[in-house]
């Protein structure tokens, strides 16, 4: 089955020129569809919405006919020919936002439900999608609102002797809002893993196990695995989840010197994989080289990678010891200092005999301070982390304001800013051109 949906002022007339009537709103209708010259050109299913109760708040045509590319190109040339034009990707989803139907997070929720890599993923971008995330962002938003005219009232009442400030409600309040929005922060940043997921990078010198170590994680035979060295000349990425967080883990080519142009190639892909992973994952054969905490620096440095080593101490490296079972060596965690005191993560595995495995994936896990969304979670975008933390430093500012010097009026102004901040997540403050970033990146037809 495909669908021609169609939404506007012209929905009347569009169904009286194809289907040569109007169907009763929201039933569903068995009838023919005809061109204009009145050729009969498919049968199926015609539903109409009348505005304001549709999907977008407009009038709302649905022709559901029989799935074939020819049937479905010829019925949206007819009903272009009466007036109608093809939707800009996520028009539909932005008409609905225009005329109130739902919020933006809601709206952006759509495209994070179709492009859900995971099933949590999907129950938490439906969620949204419901308003549970907006909820949140609303009762936050009326909040500071209430305090906000608290405070401008004590601005108005200043010639009195009563000092609102002085008796500990406002202190009181603004603490319970920042509270509240740490906690929906640490939500929507759950949210934002789900929906992001993590990018894992597997690096290491050829021959090393780094495809056996993708299998592994992947569970299955994803990428090929030979005893040559520089078997994996170009990046391999692999969709998995772990325990419904999304990870896109990428192999890449062995790092050494080479004068094969197609295997520089390779490493020099690997090396701008390297650069942008939330994580590396540096596979090293225990049976041919030790990494610990004290060399590492100086073994990353040995296989090409000098600019990871500025880059521990954000803790981005996890050393893994593949091929413990070539030293009867045993699966386990093990954390040290390097010689800039950072921590660094190594883990004893076998790829190839699926030992120690779990162990990283738990890693994985804990890197991203990741936990099961439950009950209550919900999808969330990076743009909803930046506003949230927008809003979380305003309201830091005034709680300094309140402390440090008591100006009321300057308290006032950092509640709004932060107030702002929200609205900007729902779409109550937004600009034309956010808008157009946002629904541009939707698929034709939501």
């Amino acid at each position: 089955m495909g669908i021609v949906r169609v939404s506007g002022t012209l929905c009347r007339d569009i169904a009286q020129q194809i289907l040569h009537f109007l169907p009763t709103p929201r039933h569903a209708h068995y009838t023919d569809f005809f061109a204009i010259d009145a050729e009969v050109i498919d049968q199926g299913l015609a539903l109409f919405f009348p505005s304001p109760n549709s999907f977008t708040g407009e009038d709302v045509l649905e022709l559901q006919g029989h799935g074939g590319y020819f049937i479905l190109d010829r019925l949206l040339r007819e009903v272009l020919k009466t007036g109608a034009r093809i939707a800009l990707p996520g028009e539909f989803s932005e008409r609905a936002f225009i005329n109130n139907k739902m919020d933006l997070a809601q709206a952006e929720a759509i495209a994070d439900l179709i492009e859900a890599s995971s099933e949590e993923a999907a129950r938490s971008a439906l969620r949204t999608l419901q308003g549970d995330f907006s909820k949140l962002i609303n009762s936050l938003s009326i909040s500071i609102i209430e305090l906000r005219v608290y405070i401008e009232a004590a601005i108005d009442f200043s010639e009195e002797e009563i000092d609102f400030l002085t008796e500990g409600k406002t202190t009181e309040s603004l603490r319970d809002i920042i509270n509240q929005v740490d906690s929906v922060l640490a939500q929507a940043k759950q949210g934002a893993i789900l929906r992001e997921g993590m990018s894992v990078v597997i690096a290491g010198k050829p021959n090393a196990g780094k495809s056996s170590l993708l299998n592994a994680l992947a569970g299955k035979d994803a990428a090929i695995v030979t005893e040559i060295a520089g078997t994996t000349r170009d990046t391999l990425v692999e969709r998995i989840n772990i325990d419904g967080m999304p990870l896109h883990i990428t192999d890449t080519a062995g790092l050494r010197e080479s004068d094969d142009v197609v295997e520089k190639e390779g490493i020099r892909r690997a090396l701008h994989a390297i650069e942008s992973a939330d994580r590396i994952l540096l596979v090293v054969d225990s049976s041919e080289d030790v990494v610990t905490s004290d060399n590492l620096f100086d073994y990353l440095t040995s296989i090409g990678l000098q600019s990871l080593t500025s880059s521990i101490a954000q803790d981005r490296v996890t050393v893994i010891n593949n091929k413990i079972d070539l030293v009867n060596g045993t699966e386990g965690l093990q954390k040290g200092i390097d010689r800039k005191g950072n921590t660094v993560a190594s883990i004893n595995i076998s790829a190839r005999h699926n030992k120690g495995v779990d162990l990283l994936r738990q890693h994985l896990k804990d890197c991203m301070g990741y936990q099961p969304a439950g009950e209550g979670g919900f999808i969330a975008r990076r743009r909803h982390l930046d506003a949230l933390e927008k809003a979380r430093s305003c309201l830091l500012q005034a709680q300094r304001q309140l402390t440090d010097s008591r100006a009321s009026e300057l308290v006032a102004e950092d509640l709004k800013h932060a107030h702002r901040y929200l609205g900007e997540i729902t779409g109550e403050f937004t600009t034309d051109d956010l808008l157009g970033r946002i629904f541009s990146s939707f698929c034709v037809g939501k």
